[in-house]
């Protein structure tokens, strides 16, 4: 199934909410988006096979996302041996793709333990920061809300795009600093030859 999140009502919104009663495919959802940019899910960690029907021979996740003005399409495939459901499950592939204005992908990466570091590199969001961040599921916003605050503070930073005020800060300090200790140089010279 596709879902489109970028046309209709919720592109109008940077934030929204999939709720539901227990059982619907909340967290399911959640772990395709998980899996499709890292290759793992909150839920299932290193375990992703379980996402795959036992009566599928082939299955996959792909999600697009628009980074910096630039469009993506990550995707995690998993199959079975001789595509056949009753083969054994075969290593999982990831894939990294920059799309065109022709809605083609041009491949940037193919190797499953390089996809994930490029979406990391891409986002600024490793899988733990990504669930936290992006995710928040089921009790994870607890933890979230819970966490120490160098680490809610370094999270919503990245968030929100402000690290750059961040390092402003530190460069003017250290540059506060060069002059501060250059005045004080400059007055210990000058009581030192002036007296």
């Amino acid at each position: 199934h596709n879902l489109e999140i970028g046309t209709g009502v919720l592109a109008k919104h940077g934030l929204f909410a999939i709720t539901g009663p227990t059982g619907v495919g909340k967290s399911t959802l959640l772990d395709v988006i998980c899996v499709a940019l890292y290759g793992k899910t909150p839920r299932l960690e290193r375990k992703t096979e379980n996402l795959m029907s036992k009566l599928a021979a082939f299955c996959w996740a792909e999600v697009e996302f628009e980074l910096k003005g630039a469009e993506y399409r990550c995707r995690w495939e998993l199959h079975r041996s001789r595509k056949k459901v009753t083969g054994a499950i075969q290593s999982p592939k990831m894939f990294l793709a920059k799309i065109q204005g022709d809605g083609e992908g041009e491949l940037i990466e193919d190797k499953f333990s390089k996809v994930p570091i490029m979406i990391q590199d891409l986002t600024g969001l490793d899988f733990q920061r990504f669930c936290r961040s992006m995710l928040l599921a089921q009790g994870e916003f607890d933890a979230f809300l819970k966490g120490n605050d160098n680490e809610k503070a370094e999270l919503l930073e990245k968030m929100t795009g402000t690290e750059i005020y961040k390092d402003i800060s530190m460069k003017v300090y250290e540059k506060a600093k060069f002059y501060e200790n250059k005045w004080k140089d400059n007055l210990t010279w000058e009581s030192q030859h002036l007296e």
